[in-house]
């Protein structure tokens, strides 16, 4: 029996999928609503313990096991889904190559300059005169002080320099940013903040580890309206949902 086969054995997709997705009973088999995507009036997502596979029935059409199904809802890849699931049911892998060890902790550093770009981001939302433009914006569009808290929601400022200079002065490189996705790269090569006069929405995968973010224009004549991290090591916009780590933490209380 292969280590993947080993886990599969072991662990339960039912109790695995629950912690995201509330599921009925049906027969043998589970039913609720698909996590990736909109819907709340039919529940055509579909698990079968005794495959230990799901699918849904309705706008993603998607399906598979349950790597497949923790890969899509925490945004990761193939590698990082199977030590994850192998730790959860107590499989022995074998130990890292040099390149895996290496990409963790490239992983581990961009996450770091992510979670202190949300707290740059925050900063100058609370507690600056620009964010204010933004703060009042948020207010005006309803959202209450404790919605802004709980979704981290920030504000980058105006200037091609402000991002990009404070992280630089921190110690980070030019390649830390552009691989963070903090700031955009012209023909010439010289870097600039990629997000200026935006609201900022941090994402995060299932587990919340952050991933990129997500920005709304302010001004009106300002497109795109919305902006994301480009494409990154960390963040992959099709496998990763926003705000399904306040999700699941919701679901897990109930």
């Amino acid at each position: 029996m292969t280590s993947i086969e080993e886990i599969k054995t072991r662990l339960d997709i039912v109790d695995v999928v629950s912690e995201s997705v509330t599921l009925k009973r049906s027969g043998k088999n589970y039913t609720g609503f698909c996590p990736f995507h909109p819907n709340t009036r039919t529940p055509a997502f579909v698990v079968w313990p005794e495959t230990g596979t799901w699918r849904c029935f309705g706008q993603c059409n998607e399906g598979g096991d349950v790597f497949k199904f923790v890969m899509k809802r925490e945004g990761w890849d193939f590698p990082e889904a199977l030590r994850a699931m192998a730790d959860r049911a107590g499989v022995q892998l074998r130990p890292p190559s040099p390149h895996e060890e290496a990409q963790k902790e490239e992983h581990a550093r961009l996450r770091t300059l992510l979670e202190e770009a949300v707290a740059f981001y925050r900063h100058n939302l609370l507690n600056t005169q620009a964010g204010k433009v933004a703060l009042d914006y948020l207010h005006g569009r309803g959202l209450a002080d404790e919605t802004i808290e709980i979704f981290e929601l920030g504000y980058a400022p105006q200037g091609y320099e402000n991002t990009r200079r404070h992280f630089l002065d921190k110690g980070y490189t030019e390649g830390d940013l552009l691989d963070a996705g903090l700031v955009s790269e012209r023909k010439s090569g010289e870097t600039y903040d990629r997000f200026r006069h935006r609201v900022i929405f941090p994402i995060r995968d299932g587990r919340g580890k952050i991933a990129g973010f997500g920005a709304r224009a302010i001004a009106p004549d300002d497109m795109p309206k919305y902006l994301n991290s480009p494409q990154s090591v960390l963040f992959d916009k099709s496998r990763l949902l926003y705000g399904l780590d306040k999700a699941r933490k919701s679901i897990r209380s109930t």
